[in-house]
């Protein structure tokens, strides 16, 4: 699978469609806040591609605005990193760099990857923006979950009254397949309610495989019996309620 592979899936319009190249300077100056991420950006970025952008009058979806966000494009973006460059700080900066959210596809050593990430109004400086939340990051493989992810991403499928729900709409499906990877079966849910559920269930089974992950490791460097035999005990539990939280990401909706 490649970036062309998922714009092919978007199915974008021509109109939409730009192909310009970013330059460094732009990331340097927008995006990159101390001296280290500049080296991140001049020592880490081969090529940044503004592929298409999705506005009212070329995709034929609304803008959306109220008192802490306005969506008045969606800006496709594809980055090429090299080798042994910082992905996911680098990612970051890009969305920091961008005024407008960005669906963000990269390609590096680590294969290819998907992130995208909301954004608003900065609070105390006029005409600037922030992220609104965490970036969603998905890395992308040739398998049943992201085959069906790709396939879901088409923008007449999204069937989205405006853009920020067509941008939280892409976030859904990133975090459906996120939930693929824990569950094994890749399904859109159905309702806003529904998905927010999964958004949760998905933070705490992170949250949780990671104490499970730190009590294997501190479990087989135990050298005294008895606090051995506790540990695992407690992992069993650990791993209990993970399987829980695995059955309620299954079920969905």
């Amino acid at each position: 699978m490649t970036a062309d592979d998922v714009i092919a899936a978007l199915a974008l319009p021509p109109q939409a469609v730009l192909n310009q190249r970013i330059t460094k300077k732009l990331l340097l100056e927008n995006g990159a806040p101390t001296a280290a991420d500049k080296k991140r950006i001049s020592e880490g970025v081969e090529e940044l591609t503004w592929v298409a952008a999705l506005k009212p009058e070329t995709v034929g979806v609304p803008a959306y605005t109220d008192d802490v966000r306005e969506y008045l494009e969606v800006a496709v973006l594809t980055l090429e990193l090299r080798e042994k460059a910082k992905a996911e700080r680098i990612c970051e900066l890009v969305h920091r760099a961008i005024p407008y959210p960005v669906l963000l596809l990269t390609t590096g050593a680590d294969g290819l990857a998907l992130s995208l990430a909301h954004i608003r109004h900065a609070e105390n400086e006029a005409g600037k923006t922030v992220l609104d939340g965490d970036t969603v990051r998905a890395a992308l493989t040739a398998d049943a979950p992201g085959t069906a992810f790709v396939n879901s991403l088409a923008l007449a499928e999204l069937r989205a009254a405006h853009l920020q729900e067509m941008y939280q709409a892409w976030i859904d499906r990133a975090e459906a397949l996120a939930a693929a990877r824990v569950c094994g079966a890749f399904r859109v849910c159905g309702s806003r309610a529904a998905a927010d559920r999964r958004r949760a269930l998905l933070g705490e089974y992170a949250e949780l495989d990671g104490r499970v992950v730190a009590l294997e490791t501190a479990a087989a460097a135990e050298r005294q019996l008895a606090r051995r035999i506790e540990l695992n005990l407690q992992l069993r539990n650990l791993k209990d309620e993970r399987a829980r939280l695995r059955d309620a990401l299954a079920a969905g909706d």
